[in-house]
């Protein structure tokens, strides 16, 4: 018996909405535009913050790691930590030594690094030549380059001293030259390896910086993690990048809803008025209903079902069109590409139901509230 006024409910809605075809397709357009801008910033919002933040990642690394209070850290301590990361979201982490050296009694500051990771963790360093490759490789920054003769192509010695102040000297060839604008163009470059073979100090760095395409909650989270299981090594966010993807992911997904929420609201304009135009057009229809016995449930539950049709057909079709509005907008605008989520399909039918109950309250009261001898009266 449920099932069969149900049936009929629906072909009733369907029946009522063909005989006012105009005003099914004015509700109808502007529930589907409504759908249509609803799923594409859904997308939008799912899918450009994680983009995005992968391109944050070109600015350097969001996670620093160093030993315990001014001591060094142990490269094994920096191994265990590593494993703490989720594997699918460290792009790279390498560790730099920093030592005072000379060359021809010049003082300068060399850094051992991995040359493979610092690729990674430092994407936007520029390097004039080659990257170190080989053994005795020497990279230096672009300031060091400018004001010496330790230039791409030539030799230099490297001395100094190791912790137990024991002199040692290397010869390096220097392969290219690094610019990036900061305190880096001061410094000059090895290989962790060559730095221990030169040192004779192994199995020990500075600071270690860790690349992860994480938002700064979840940065928190690991970074505590580290200090909890690896005691010896303390771990901090680099603010200067997470501060700012943290601004600009925020305040592009304020805009998404904002938007989203601007166009349900007009939409639901749309609905109300379109809807709230039927009543009166059918005033007597409903007056004849009620003095006939219909109950006010039943008016309501009619008209409440028209809504629902129409928000449900109209978000099925304007969820088809957000797909390409949010691959339009992130293509043209963004320059991403983006992946259709198919379960924000139903999402939308449903959310565009909602909509369009909620904004057919004010015309069902006013179908209710219709006094049928007066309206059979022509009053």
């Amino acid at each position: 018996m449920m099932i069969s006024n149900r049936s009929f409910m629906l072909r009733l809605a369907f029946w009522s909405l063909a005989r006012r075809r105009s005003r099914l397709l004015a509700a109808l357009i502007g529930v589907t535009l409504g759908a249509v801008v609803l799923l594409g910033m859904l997308t939008l919002c799912y899918d450009l913050p994680r983009q995005f933040s992968q391109e944050f990642r070109a600015y350097g690394a969001n996670l620093a790691i160093s030993g315990l209070g001014s001591g060094r850290l142990s490269l094994e301590d920096l191994a265990l930590a590593r494993q703490l990361a989720p594997p699918d979201k460290l792009l790279g982490l390498t560790a730099l030594r920093y030592e005072s050296v000379r060359n021809r009694l010049r003082p300068y500051t060399a850094v051992g690094v991995d040359f493979d990771q610092i690729k990674k963790t430092s994407p936007f360093w520029r390097v004039t030549g080659q990257w170190p490759q080989e053994p005795g490789d020497l990279l230096v920054g672009a300031d060091i380059a400018l004001g010496t003769d330790l230039k791409e192509g030539a030799y230099a010695t490297i001395d100094g001293r190791d912790d137990q102040q024991a002199r040692y000297e290397k010869d390096f060839r220097i392969v290219g030259t690094l610019t990036t604008g900061g305190v880096e163009d001061g410094f000059i470059f090895m290989t962790l390896t060559d730095m221990e073979t030169m040192t004779g100090t192994t199995g020990v760095a500075d600071l270690a910086e860790a690349s992860l395409g994480l938002d700064s909650e979840r940065l928190k989270v690991l970074a505590a993690q580290i200090k909890a299981n690896v005691p010896r090594l303390e771990a901090r966010l680099v603010t200067r990048v997470t501060d700012s993807e943290s601004n600009v992911l925020g305040k592009l997904t304020y805009l998404v809803y904002l938007v989203a929420l601007i166009v349900l609201a007009l939409t639901m304009i749309c609905v109300a008025t379109t809807m709230m135009t039927v009543v009166l057009e059918r005033r007597k229809e409903i007056g004849l209903k009620k003095a006939l016995g219909a109950e006010n449930w039943r008016v309501r539950r009619e008209f409440l079902a028209e809504g629902v049709l129409i928000g449900v057909l109209g978000g099925f079709l304007g969820a088809l069109g957000g797909v390409v509005f949010a691959r339009v907008v992130a293509e043209n605008v963004f320059g991403r590409a983006l992946t259709p989520h198919l379960y924000l399909i139903p999402v939308t039918m449903a959310a565009m139901a909602v909509v369009t109950v909620i904004a057919c309250r004010a015309p069902v009261k006013k179908a209710v509230a219709v006094e049928p001898a007066l309206v059979l009266k022509g009053e």
